[in-house]
């Protein structure tokens, strides 16, 4: 009998004046989540370097979801700041060959607690569909040379 995998690790990183309030809530209404999320509350994500986010993946984390404010964040600029640096690290993911999905940068306020976790929900779902990060390179390559690799949904 086959031992079954553990579900990839998923950080979420929350400001602490929004979403990191609305993660509290879903605790205290008694909901869960799955075991594999941990959840880091920040001052702001726009202080994480591009690099935090490939280290991360590197490390084995296999998803990261960014909660923040959205334009309403508190400090003037930094929704917009966070916003160009997602893009820019997408575009490292994509040289890397980490698919995309494993990032996602996503707005939650205080009382979100069915956004926060659909958002969870998401994330499991393209952790479980890509694997480990850097599976989806030599998914690729599988698929290159002539062989199908596993089937991924889209969201």
């Amino acid at each position: 009998m086959a031992a079954l995998q553990p579900p990839g690790k998923i950080l979420i990183l929350a400001t602490e004046s929004c979403a990191y309030p609305g993660a509290d809530a879903v605790g205290q209404t008694h909901q869960s989540y799955p075991a594999n999320v941990y959840i880091l509350k920040v001052k702001a994500p726009v202080l994480f370097p591009e690099q935090f986010y490939l280290d991360c993946f590197a490390k084995g984390i296999a998803g990261i979801i960014i909660m923040s404010c959205g334009v309403e964040c508190p400090y003037e600029g930094a929704f917009d700041g966070l916003a160009k640096r997602i893009d820019r690290v997408y575009a490292l993911m994509k040289e890397r060959g980490l698919d995309i999905r494993r990032l996602r940068l996503t707005a939650i306020c205080t009382v979100c607690t069915r956004a926060f976790l659909k958002e969870v929900k998401l994330m499991n779902e393209v952790v479980a569909a890509l694997g480990s990060p850097g599976s989806e390179a030599s998914a690729g390559a599988q698929v290159a040379g002539g062989k199908r690799g596993p089937a991924v949904a889209t969201l």
